[in-house]
């Protein structure tokens, strides 16, 4: 039964009831629980007790048993975990949230339980949700990726990819994205086209201090050109044997990590929470992209979205639309 949406269990209770009532109706004692069933159901008229044999009246129960515990799991927001990619997703790409996006938020608190999931570091997050307390307006904050997690307002969880690679190999790569970004001919650079994080590697060809006029530039001109997409494949050539996951994000940049350090690792900090459904939301689900591993993995229900206000329509639609 475990299959079955709650239309069809309603559906095969009025067919039992439909083929247990006889011509002549009697009554006994089980009445009360037969009139139950005929409420629930939304029968007219009384369910004849005496015609339903135990074995009926047992399916019957355990069929509004099972119903009442799937329309428990539908109603209880603590059933049903939202995780939202940050950039493009609930943000225009490196700008603060809006007024009404925070609202908006905070609304579907009452509804779901509601995560952040990014590959920033966790103090950009937070500039980007408005300068606020973010692990106080949201169940879960997962930066870089999850390897840095905050749950209920507490550090849960810390990785750190220089452990995980050793000085040596860490500072190969760095030399050789360094190298290879001065030998980049592109209209323009600035500054930090390398940054260090806990759990990653940040790189940019144009830096990440360039403004946001020379951000959407460098944008439309990568999108023609494949600036990054050409660098990424030159890297995990050159590295295939350093066991690293390289993703594109954002509009200016590429993430570099451990294999399995994408964003499916957030989830490994929710496993154990009891969620009948996490839903996924983020706008880079191409394959490459930094939202794709989490997008298609089996444990969520991804949905692709294209800006903010696609997420705020998509999700009106999901859970305000009742």
């Amino acid at each position: 039964m475990g299959d079955k949406n709650l239309m069809e269990y309603l559906l095969e209770i009025l067919g039992l009831i439909e083929h247990q009532i006889p011509n002549k109706e009697k009554r006994d004692p089980r009445k009360e629980c037969c009139s139950v069933i005929g409420l629930f159901c939304g029968c007219v008229g009384d369910v004849s007790p005496s015609a339903l044999d135990q074995n009926f009246l047992d399916r019957t129960l355990t069929i509004i048993h099972v119903t009442q515990v799937k329309m428990a799991s539908v109603n209880s927001p603590k059933d049903v975990l939202c995780l939202f990619d940050v950039d493009g997703t609930v943000t225009p790409a490196r700008l603060v949230v809006t007024a009404e996006m925070k609202e908006f938020m905070k609304k579907l608190r009452t509804k779901v339980v509601v995560g952040l999931v990014g590959g920033s570091d966790f103090h950009k997050i937070q500039e980007q949700m408005g300068g606020d307390d973010v692990t106080s307006l949201y169940d879960y904050v997962f930066s870089e990726n999850g390897l840095v997690a905050y749950k209920n307002g507490e550090l849960i969880h810390k990785q750190s990819i220089k452990e995980f690679m050793g000085e040596a190999k860490l500072k190969t790569f760095i030399n050789f994205c360094l190298k290879y970004i001065a030998d980049l001919d592109i209209p323009m650079k600035r500054g930090t086209f390398i940054e260090f994080r806990s759990g990653m590697l940040n790189v940019s060809p144009i830096g990440r201090n360039c403004s946001q006029e020379e951000r959407i530039a460098f944008f439309e001109y990568d999108k023609e050109h494949k600036v990054r997409e050409k660098f990424v494949s030159i890297l995990r050539e050159k590295f295939s044997d350093y066991g690293l996951h390289i993703s594109i994000g954002g509009q200016i940049s590429f993430d570099v990590f451990p294999k399995g350090w994408d964003k499916t690792y957030c989830l490994r900090h929710v496993e154990g929470d009891g969620y009948q459904k996490i839903h996924f939301f983020g706008d880079k689900c191409y394959e490459g992209g930094n939202d794709y591993e989490i997008y298609m993995d089996e444990r969520t229900e991804g949905h692709k979205v294209t800006s903010p206000d696609d997420t705020m329509k998509l999700v009106r639609e999901m859970f305000f639309s009742s």
